[in-house]
């Protein structure tokens, strides 16, 4: 990395303690403590919560300080800033890599016009275990999915200019492999294998670089028995070296201080030479602050290793602007929602809404008598995981179908509570319920339940909401359940009495009215899960794209008296016998990665390709007819899986390799198309290299895993 002229100035002027102060991020103190942090030379703050007081902190910096150097201001815009969008994990759902954009470019100006001008987002940990709290905050299960919306987060946040009035620097966290820890536990160890590393939990992050992303977060975990903070081979090695990353690696609140329960570290120096001698840019937590200086004196740190980073958080200042401009207008600070912005997010919560099942309840065709029943009936706990409190607040659902059909009659019996074990409402619910003509039922988690430590072990519905489903089935009112929770759900144990069900999550600000919106069919819940939902917490992790056994199970587990007397070791039942799976439980997950269909129908033509055969350096395209047959506008979710039939590896049984989402009107036939070259035929080897191996594939094609028709495609040299 050159610096530019004026980075390179401003390097050579600073002493030794200028430029450790660039390198440090300090929590949220006080104003007059921030004030002093600064004069001190502390590079970057948190933002300190308004337009104004963030100009006097900057008026500090640039005033103040001998340099006059201007500070980066940062803070957790993770789905939006006053305008709360749907949780990431909810974007996920609606594989809609326009919708994510705009979303994230919202946050961006609401954010920029306060004052702050670095966000620590998006997060592309590839979560394959629901009980892990932090699932609510990336895109699934997928690498291709979360790749892709992890660019379109970047693209909005970002935009043309990182200078511009309505852009702040993104940050792709947590790197890396922090979505697998062990036991689903946050903060713990991830031991993955160098090919793992590369194709499921690196890869996102390398196209987010690729994409221009301003700077990469290090995580609290191990790789391999090292911990991330100084983790040398992977912050530098790969990030800066093999994939030429010229940005900031920022690591995370007190990751440095970690390391010394983490036991690589003897004392807070050790820990702090640790972390900057791998790579890390910009300490999270003021631990350098905390130190003698001859801790950090030159010999003991790299001269030309703090420079390196000292020249990195320059030349993002001077990209962001804040060189020629540091202040916001002040008048100018957005501190409501516009109608624009909950438009958007509004749109966005419906959008974001998956159709688990239904058998014609839903849409809501004009009814009378309606019971709203279950905890999210009256709540307004609709925002999710990392919000402020400064957020806009969202409206309860009872509230918004009253507002939007004044002229039914609306009914709330909560029944019962998120969490307790009361269960004397119940009664009077199932009651209610034999006395209108549907009922909604509206369960989940609270926002509390998920997010940053707030792992689970247990993944059914909390309290006794599972039973208020049950007495509501037996009621024979028709019903419907709606889901609003930040992660997959255990639902073994009701889902077969619930006629229809509606995954709605964490929708944000406007979450009530774009549920409501569904329910009343004026919206089509056309999402897909980015999740598979498992069958129980004993089969997590559970995932499609898991790697190829040598003895693949065709049927599930058959755990009966008979089964247990004969043992299954008669000549007819010994090749299933002794195949991956689990004795009790039936094959795969309750509802599988890309699962969900909306309002509308739609039937497929014949996939084709342009060639039936491809050399491994070339592209083909694959099309696909696709006609709606509804009688109303609806979203198809085409998705495009690829079988590597023999392989130098076991490959995965399936991986998504593109998809698209598309609105189609009445009778209106789209072509779809997707280009399929080396990216997505094919895969990393243990050096970062990528491969096409000549050979057999088979492109299935549809709109979930279990609608999809193949297409085979041969590879040659």
């Amino acid at each position: 990395m050159s610096p530019s002229p004026r980075v390179r100035a401003l390097l050579d002027g600073l002493t030794w303690a200028e430029k450790l102060g660039q390198l440090q991020i300090v929590f949220r103190p006080r104003a007059e403590d921030a004030a002093q942090l600064v004069r001190d030379g502390v590079g970057s703050v948190f933002w300190p919560r308004s337009a104004a007081a963030t100009n006097a902190l900057q008026r500090v910096a640039v005033e103040e300080t001998r340099l006059g150097i201007p500070l980066l201001v940062g803070l957790d815009v993770i789905h939006g800033q006053r305008t709360i969008a749907p949780v990431p994990l909810a974007q996920g759902a609606s594989f809609d890599r326009r919708m994510v954009q705009r979303l994230a470019r919202l946050a961006a100006a609401e954010a920029r016009s306060g004052g702050a001008n670095w966000t620590f987002s998006p997060m592309l940990d590839v979560s394959r275990d629901p009980r892990w709290g932090r699932a609510v905050e990336g895109f699934g299960e997928d690498v291709h999915l979360t790749a892709e919306l992890g660019r379109a987060m970047v693209r909005g946040y970002q935009g043309d200019s990182l200078a511009a009035s309505d852009a702040i620097a993104a940050t792709a966290k947590h790197y890396v492999a922090y979505g697998q820890p062990e036991g689903g536990r946050d903060y713990d160890a991830a031991d993955v294998s160098e090919h793992r590393l590369r194709n499921v939990h690196l890869e996102p992050f390398r196209a987010v670089v690729e994409e221009g992303a301003a700077s990469v977060m290090a995580s609290f975990n191990t790789v391999a028995g090292r911990p991330m903070h100084a983790n040398r081979r992977l912050l530098s090695g790969v990030l800066k070296e093999e994939w030429g990353f010229a940005g900031v690696v920022v690591g995370d609140a007190d990751g440095v201080r970690n390391l010394i329960p983490h036991g690589v570290a003897e004392d807070l120096a050790h820990a702090v030479r640790l972390a900057y001698a791998a790579g890390l840019d910009v300490e999270m937590g003021g631990a350098p602050a905390d130190l003698d200086p001859s801790e950090l004196a030159p010999g003991r740190l790299d001269p030309a290793r703090v420079d390196d980073a000292a020249a990195r958080v320059l030349a993002l200042k001077e990209a962001l602007g804040l060189f020629d401009d540091p202040y916001v207008s002040e008048a100018d600070e957005r501190t409501e929602p516009t109608a624009e912005a909950r438009r958007m997010v509004r749109e966005a919560a419906a959008r974001s809404c998956v159709l688990l099942k239904n058998d014609g309840t839903l849409p809501l065709r004009e009814p009378r008598r309606v019971l709203l029943t279950g905890p999210y009936a009256e709540s307004t706990d609709h925002l999710g995981a990392w919000t402020q409190s400064f957020a806009a607040p969202a409206r309860s659902i009872a509230d918004e179908l009253r507002e939007r059909r004044p002229d039914a009659d609306v009914r709330v019996v909560p029944g019962v509570g998120f969490l307790d074990d009361d269960a004397n409402g119940i009664a009077e619910a199932a009651a209610a319920a034999r006395d209108v003509d549907v009922v909604l039922v509206l369960v989940g988690e609270p926002s509390s339940l998920s997010g940053e430590a707030a792992s689970r072990s247990d993944l059914r519905l909390p309290g006794l909401q599972a039973d208020l489903i049950r007495a509501i089935a037996a009621t024979g009112t028709p019903f419907a359940v709606v889901l609003e929770n930040g992660r997959p759900l255990v639902v073994a144990d009701w889902i077969d009495e619930a006629p229809s069900v509606l995954e709605a999550w964490h929708g944000g600000t406007e979450a009530s009215a774009g549920i409501v919106d569904v329910l009343l069919g004026e919206a089509d819940p056309a999402g897909r899960l980015p999740m598979s939902f498992p069958r129980s917490v004993g089969q997590v992790p559970v995932y499609y794209a898991h790697e190829r056994t040598g003895r693949p199970a065709t049927t599930g587990g058959t755990l009966t008296d008979t089964a247990v007397d004969v043992g299954l070791h008669g000549p007819d039942n010994v090749q299933e016998r002794y195949t991956s799976k689990y004795l009790d439980l039936e094959l795969g997950p309750q509802f599988a990665f890309g699962h969900g269909s909306g309002y509308a129908s739609f039937v497929h033509g014949e996939p084709l390709v342009s060639a039936a055969e491809v050399g491994a350096g070339e592209t083909i395209v694959l099309s696909l007819d696709v006609t709606n047959t509804s009688a109303r506008a609806g979203d198809e979710v085409v998705q495009v899986y690829l079988e590597d039939l023999v392989a130098s590896i076991a490959p995965p049984v399936r991986r998504l390799v593109a998809f698209e989402r598309r609105t189609l009107v009445p009778g209106e036939t789209g072509t779809f198309e997707f280009s399929i070259g080396p990216e997505q035929l094919g895969f990393r080897l243990a050096d970062g290299r990528s491969t096409v191996e000549p050979g057999a594939f088979v492109l299935h094609v549809g709109g979930a895993l279990d609608r999809t028709q193949p297409v085979t495609l041969t590879v040659t040299e």
